[in-house]
C-alpha cells in the first residue's frame, strides 16, 4: 500500500477534520440560539396575550353585568339568563327610573361637538401664528396655555362656580362649551403648532407672491395640508371633552348634565342599579368609537405626519 508523501497531506486531512469540527460546532450553536429566540419570542407574545386579557377583563365584567337581569345582579357566576332590558331601560324608558339618559346623552353631544368646534376655530389660527411667528416670550405665553390643560381641574373649579352663579351661566350649553375650552383649546393648538411648523414656508411665500393675502394662503395652502392633523386633533379633543367629568359635576344640575355625571345616577337609591349603570356606561362610548372608525384613515395619517423628514 502506497502512502501518501505529497507535502502537506496529512496537515490537509487535520485542517479538514478540524473544520468539521468547527463548522458543526458552529451549527449547533446557531440553532441553539434560534431555539432561545424562539422561546424568547413565544414567552413575550404569553406575555402579551395575559396583559390583553387583564386590560379587557374590565370592559368584559361590564358587559356581563349589563346583560344580567335584576335577580342575578350580584351573582359572580358566569352562567346566567342574558337580557337586554337594561338597555331598554337606559335607551327607552329611562325616565321610570328618574333618570333621563337620553337627554345626558344628548347634552353630552352638544356640549362637546360645540367646544371642539370652538376650540378649532380660535386654536388653529393661533397655532399657525404660533408656528410662524416668533417673538420674545412667545415659548412663555404658549407653556402658560399648555399650563392649563394640564392643571387640576379642582384648583379652578371653586372659582367657576361663583363666577357662573353670577353670569348666569351655571347649568347652560354655554357655559359648558365655554369652560370645556380649558381642556380642548390647549391640546389643539399645541399639536396643531407641531403641524404647521412642519410645513415648508415656501409654500405660503409661493402663494404670497402669487397675488394671495396671508388669510388666503392660510385657509387655501396651510390649512389643505394638515386636514388629516385636524381630523386626528379633533377626535382627541372630541374624547376629552366628552370624558370629562369634574366640570359637568359641579357646573351643571340636570338642563346640561353630561353623560359621564348621568351615568352614576343609577347607583343612587336604597340599592344600586349596577346593570343600568354599565349599561349607560357602555351605551357612551358608542359616539367615540364610532367618530374613531370614521376618521380612521385621516387618524393614522394625522399620527405620523412629519414623523420622517427628508
Amino acid at each position: 500500500m502506497k502512502r501518501d508523501q505529497r507535502p502537506g497531506a496529512g496537515a490537509g486531512k487535520a485542517s479538514g477534520a478540524g473544520a468539521g469540527k468547527v463548522s458543526g460546532g458552529r451549527a449547533r450553536r446557531l440553532s441553539g440560539g434560534r431555539g432561545r429566540r424562539k422561546l424568547s419570542a413565544v414567552a413575550a407574545d404569553g406575555a402579551l396575550i395575559l396583559y390583553f386579557v387583564f386590560a379587557l377583563f374590565p370592559v368584559a365584567w361590564m358587559v356581563i353585568l349589563s346583560l344580567k337581569p335584576a335577580d342575578e345582579l350580584f351573582s359572580t357566576y358566569f352562567s346566567f339568563t342574558p337580557t337586554l332590558d337594561s338597555y331598554r331601560t337606559v335607551l327607552g324608558a329611562g325616565d321610570d327610573q328618574g333618570v333621563p339618559f337620553l337627554r345626558f346623552f344628548l347634552n353630552s353631544l352638544v356640549v362637546s361637538v360645540g367646544a371642539v368646534a370652538l376650540s378649532l376655530v380660535i386654536g388653529l389660527p393661533a397655532a399657525y401664528a404660533a408656528a410662524r411667528w416668533r417673538f420674545r416670550g412667545s415659548e412663555n405665553l404658549m407653556f402658560t396655555l399648555l399650563s392649563f390643560r394640564f392643571a387640576p381641574e379642582l384648583t379652578v373649579i371653586i372659582p367657576l362656580f361663583v363666577l357662573y352663579q353670577r353670569l348666569g351661566l351655571f347649568d347652560t350649553y354655554v357655559g359648558m362649551v365655554w369652560v370645556l375650552q380649558l381642556v380642548t383649546l390647549p391640546l389643539i393648538v399645541w399639536i396643531m403648532r407641531s403641524y404647521f411648523s412642519d410645513l415648508s414656508p415656501e409654500l405660503e411665500q409661493a402663494a404670497l407672491l402669487d397675488g394671495y393675502t396671508r388669510k388666503q394662503a392660510f385657509f387655501k395652502v396651510a390649512l389643505p395640508l394638515v386636514k388629516p392633523g385636524i381630523a386626528a386633533v379633533s377626535l382627541l379633543a372630541f374624547i376629552f371633552a366628552w370624558n370629562n367629568f369634574v366640570f359637568p359635576l359641579i357646573l351643571t344640575s340636570s338642563n346640561a348634565q353630561t353623560v359621564t355625571v348621568g351615568a352614576l345616577s343609577f347607583l343612587g337609591g336604597d340599592r344600586p342599579k349596577y346593570n343600568l349603570t354599565a349599561a349607560a356606561a357602555l351605551v357612551s362610548v358608542v359616539p367615540p368609537l364610532l367618530l374613531a372608525l370614521t376618521i380612521q384613515r385621516y387618524l393614522v395619517r394625522g399620527l405620523s405626519f412629519g414623523a420622517v423628514k427628508s
